[in-house]
């Protein structure tokens, strides 16, 4: 039997049947046929599109300020955001390809260099932006848990710390993108156009932007091996490990501004807020990803024969994958919002430079430790929690 179809990226569709395994049940009636997906390809395109002009603006606005902004008062943290709006932007920018593919029905008229080009930024933007986020994060860690308890460190020292901090944040955004791009490869090299029948037995065929393993693999069963090996390795190290990370941090964090305000019960609101938007921003990049990577991971190991699902199982993770998806490349849209838009210096640093606002003589934007610190203390927490 033909091995059936699956991306093992978020970037194409799956197989719109499920006969591969349940063909018994399908020919007594049961199983989905194309019919079922003719309100997935009106809706789709839309979502598509909402989310390209979303994701477009807000991290082009993000990149934008962030390329803008006075270079002496960047933090470490402003270059993962400029580079997670940078991923973001290279992934939003191939939607209306694939917005395209799926109103006509998953076939692609773009050409084969287009197909390995737009799966291969799909990929780079999953590595990439998890991988951004994972560095955010323990920046996150570095800037609030260990300056909490301390104090302004000398002139000198401070320079030094500076420069350190500079270099530790470029190298680390070079292996985040080396790392992403050589992981997201097999999108490029194994990608191809290939012509596929359509459903039907009427003569017609579509042109699909496939997974090609016959260069790996020489049967349906090493294929079915390779598909699974990368669809797993992905979602270990493109949201497992990086979601991992992330909590491990902002629960620190947490943990560590819980113990710093526990000394203050007046401050106990102020507390709590800045705990919530933690638990956001966390949350909200597990809520994105993980329907997709579930769905992913139960389609392939049900494929490969490690993991025995009924037929309306299988058929239902088909239903729901593309929603699923979508849902993924919604992160795209709020992560500036999340990790952007919440901070309130970035916020009148934008309007500024939009000409929204005049500028205004304020003084330079300090660690958590000096907002923390001596009698301003009281009158800037409710900023400490936009920069965590």
């Amino acid at each position: 039997m033909e091995a059936p179809y699956y991306d093992y990226e978020a970037g194409g569709n799956w197989s719109v049947e499920a006969g591969w395994v349940c063909a018994g049940e399908a020919e007594e009636g049961g199983g989905g046929g194309e019919t079922d997906w003719e309100l997935s390809f009106s809706v789709l395109p839309v979502l598509y599109m909402l989310v390209f002009v979303l994701g477009l603006s807000g991290n082009g606005l993000v990149l934008f300020t962030v390329c803008r902004g006075p270079s002496g008062k960047r933090r470490p943290a402003d270059a993962y955001l400029g580079n997670l709006a940078l991923a973001d932007l290279a992934f939003v920018v191939t939607l209306p390809l694939w917005a395209a593919y799926t109103a006509l029905r998953f076939h692609w008229p773009f050409g084969s260099a287009l197909c390995k080009v737009s799966s291969y930024l799909v990929l780079l933007n999953m590595f990439a932006s998890a991988f951004c986020l994972g560095c955010l994060g323990f920046e996150r860690y570095l800037a609030v848990v260990r300056r909490l308890p301390t104090a302004a460190p000398a002139s000198a020292a401070a320079s030094w710390a500076s420069l350190r901090s500079r270099i530790w944040t470029w190298v680390s955004l070079a292996a985040v993108w080396l790392l992403a791009g050589l992981l997201a490869l097999p999108a490029l090299l194994l990608r191809q156009t290939q012509w596929s029948p359509r459903e039907g037995g009427n003569g017609s065929a579509a042109l699909e932007c496939d997974m090609d393993f016959s260069a790996l693999a020489g049967s349906a069963e090493e294929a079915a091996r390779w598909l699974a090996a990368l669809s797993l390795a992905t979602t270990a190290l493109g949201f497992v490990v990086p979601l991992g990370l992330l909590t491990l941090c902002y629960c620190c964090i947490g943990a560590a501004v819980s113990r710093h305000f526990r000394r203050r019960k007046e401050e106990s609101r102020q507390r709590r807020r800045l705990l919530r938007i933690i638990v956001a921003l966390v949350a909200v990049f597990a809520l994105c990803w993980l329907p997709f990577h579930l769905l992913k991971s139960l389609y392939v190991l049900a494929w490969v024969g490690w993991l025995s699902l009924p037929c309306a199982w299988l058929d239902l993770i088909l239903r729901l994958h593309p929603y699923a998806t979508c849902l993924a490349y919604v992160n795209s849209c709020l992560n500036p919002f999340l990790y952007a838009f919440f901070d309130s210096r970035f916020r009148a640093q934008c309007r500024l430079l939009l000409g929204l606002r005049p500028a205004r003589s304020r003084g330079p934007a300090g660690s958590v430790s000096s907002t923390l610190s001596g009698q301003t203390q009281k009158s800037e927490l409710p900023s400490i929690g936009t920069k965590v």
